[in-house]
């Protein structure tokens, strides 16, 4: 059968990537987590300390945010229903959008299922009109990052625009940013220019500082303007003395700010926050929002009380615990002898191994010492700069951290 041919296709794609040592699906399945003060995973009756977790803050198993779930469910049952605008919204989406908007001090927020499905609703919507009808001009050019998330290279793709109207600055390079905008001020109404915050594979960060003064400059230059829109996916929370990402980080603002409520708040789903005409706009025309089922209403009661701790004392306090973990893992990790990818100060801490062979023995013998680690490879990452990820998270103890780091000592003599 004709159909046989393309299965033949799809195994020898798939045995690719299994001799390459950098085929994904083969997960480990963890079938629950200890109550010690720093959770663990069990992985078949064996318990695993975790270092590949975006839980930077340690807040998915704080017991406020497990009532707070269980209460929004009781009130408002397991599931929306249906999307927003058929069956209604929740009072607890609007509460939480609510919350999320003052944290940022915003004029509104909008909560989307997840930051992927954000990406793709803002950069879609943004860079043209999402119907024949619109009267959002189509004449803008978007300018990105050449290392930004894949979620925010699908949100382009969305829009279908012709590669004239795409550009890419070298990696947190401002001046390039000032070329690129040089070149075609004259061509374009609009420019959008996109970037990560904090970059997931390195945990480096953009210096929203200085875009923000070239674009300040090229404003006036486009008859719409010049955008600046920010995944702080992996900032915010974690990232800056009161958890306000990059941007408190720079002290620069971004014109529109995607976050995720399923890493350092510890649920799930991604948000947007920005003036109130962004927001409106988008709740007409962004796809990902209007015609998908929002997160739980569980998973929003407890992000609502999140951003609470967050607001607080505990809040501080998890942050000011994070601040010390990073700093002592990067000291041992240092003393050592091991080199980074990246020079970061925030959670993720990347350990180049430059052959992704070595990065799955590695994450492998980490496994077997009892630590859950991630191996990255190319195409996530260039060729030759395979690492692992180590992600810290308030919740780790210094044992947890001095015990890791010996694992992966007496690890990189075995490979």
């Amino acid at each position: 059968m004709p159909k046989q041919q393309f299965y033949t296709s799809l195994l020898n794609e798939i045995k690719r990537l299994d001799d390459a040592k950098v085929s994904k699906r083969n997960e480990v399945v963890i079938e629950g987590f200890t109550q010690d003060p720093a959770p663990q995973a069990v992985v078949n009756t064996k318990h695993f300390r975790i270092f590949n977790s975006n839980d930077y803050l340690g807040l998915r198993h704080h017991p406020l945010l497990k009532q707070a779930d269980h209460a929004a469910v009781e009130t408002f049952g397991t599931g929306p229903g249906a999307v927003r605008f058929i069956s209604g919204t929740l009072a607890v989406y609007k509460q939480l959008e609510a919350q999320i908007a003052d944290f940022h001090k915003r004029e509104d927020a909008m909560v989307v299922s997840s930051a992927f499905a954000t990406n793709v609703a803002v950069m879609s919507c943004i860079i043209k009109g999402q119907s024949k009808d619109s009267l959002v001009s189509e004449n803008s050019i978007v300018i990105s990052d050449e290392l930004n998330h894949r979620s925010i290279i699908e949100g382009i793709r969305a829009a279908s625009i012709d590669s004239s109207h795409k550009a890419i600055f070298k990696h947190m390079n401002a001046q390039d940013l000032q070329r690129v905008l040089e070149e075609n001020k004259e061509k374009f109404d609009r420019a959008i220019v996109v970037t990560d915050g904090v970059f997931s594979m390195l945990g480096e960060y953009q210096d929203l500082a200085a875009l923000r003064k070239v674009i300040d400059v090229y404003d006036a230059l486009y008859k719409e303007g010049v955008i600046l829109v920010v995944d702080d996916a992996h900032g915010v929370g974690c990232f800056g003395e009161t958890g306000r990402g990059v941007e408190e980080v720079c002290n620069a603002r971004a014109d529109i700010l995607v976050g995720t409520l399923g890493k350092a708040f510890g649920t799930d789903g991604g948000y947007i926050v920005g003036d109130k005409v962004v927001i409106d706009y988008l709740r007409e025309s962004a796809a990902t929002y209007i015609y998908s089922n929002s997160i739980s209403p569980g998973t929003a009661g407890a992000a609502l009380k999140a951003f609470e701790i967050m607001k607080g004392i505990d809040g501080q306090e998890l942050l000011k615990k994070s601040r010390a973990n990073i700093a002592l893992c990067k000291s041992l990790m240092q003393e050592i002898g091991c080199t980074f990818a990246a020079d970061s100060t925030h959670p993720i801490q990347p350990l180049l191994v430059g052959d992704p062979q070595k990065a799955k023995a590695l994450k492998l013998a980490l496994f077997e010492k009892g630590f859950l680690a991630t191996n990255i490879n190319y195409p996530v990452v260039p060729q030759g700069r395979d690492e692992i990820r180590i992600q810290i998270s308030a919740a780790h103890t210094e044992e947890d951290i001095r015990l890791f780091v010996n694992a992966v000592r007496d690890a990189l003599k075995s490979i």
